[in-house]
């Protein structure tokens, strides 16, 4: 029951993206994507639901639930950022990472079919799991919002001011704006998630993710540090966002 609910809203962020890109294409506004991607989001969270009551704790018990979790987070942030931002085109940026992350969770060993209760719970180990990952959907979408600031200023640079994606992508300004409040709100949830880590107990073999999720964590302050006293140039900010987003997903692989 849970993967088809997984799959379910998988095909309606799909739908969404196609349905507002095919607008885009046509010159229109994407009117349906945010109303397609709130119809996933609330599946994502039947699917969650169920998976933690089948846990009894967070349901992160395995990369398949990770990414659907990572997914939700994403959609999260793009219902809270986009709508506000009047940042119309950003669900049809955002929901093919949606579909990559929530497709590579339905893959086969990716997720259990018969999850169990996680035995000896410890919060310090639910409060650094949790909000890891909503960090990671915060900087998930200022990813996002770095690809659109490159998309506009390629149509800027090669002129095509009368092209769909140019006419609907938001001001350069407002794009980033909210690239880099979504990496501070990423950045003190993800301190938050490092900080609990470091309290959790763990043996020997939890030392090498935490190594990475300080590396990652580092990363994304030396970016914000540099930014803040020196400043970057909007397009430079937006490559070493996404740049390092996707550097980023490497933690996942010492789950």
């Amino acid at each position: 029951m849970d993967r088809w609910l997984l799959g379910l809203s998988t095909l309606l962020a799909l739908v969404g993206g196609l349905s507002g890109l095919l607008q885009v294409c046509r010159g229109k506004r994407s009117r349906w994507t945010l109303a397609w991607m709130t119809s996933a989001f609330a599946v994502q969270l039947v699917f969650l639901t169920l998976r933690g009551q089948a846990r009894e704790a967070c349901p992160l018990a395995d990369l398949g639930e990770i990414l659907a979790f990572l997914a939700w987070s994403l959609t999260l942030f793009y219902l809270l950022v986009g709508p506000a931002y009047r940042i119309s085109l950003m669900g049809v940026f955002t929901a093919p990472v949606v579909v990559v992350f929530q497709s590579l969770a339905l893959l086969p060993g990716m997720m259990l079919a018969d999850p169990q209760p996680v035995a000896g719970g410890n919060p310090w180990h639910e409060t650094h799991s949790a909000t890891s990952v909503l960090a990671y959907g915060a900087l998930a979408l200022a990813a996002v919002a770095g690809v659109m600031f490159l998309v506009l200023d390629h149509e800027l640079k090669e002129h095509h001011l009368k092209s769909g994606w140019f006419r609907h992508l938001p001001p350069a300004r407002e794009l980033l704006t909210s690239l880099q409040r979504l990496l501070w709100i990423g950045m003190i949830l993800l301190s938050i998630g490092v900080a609990a880590g470091l309290k959790m107990p763990r043996d020997a073999s939890a030392t090498p993710h935490l190594i990475a999720a300080l590396f990652v964590w580092s990363a994304y302050l030396a970016l914000l540090a540099v930014h803040k006293v020196r400043g970057i140039a909007g397009r430079l900010l937006s490559k070493c966002t996404v740049a390092l987003f996707l550097l980023s997903l490497g933690v996942f692989a010492f789950v």
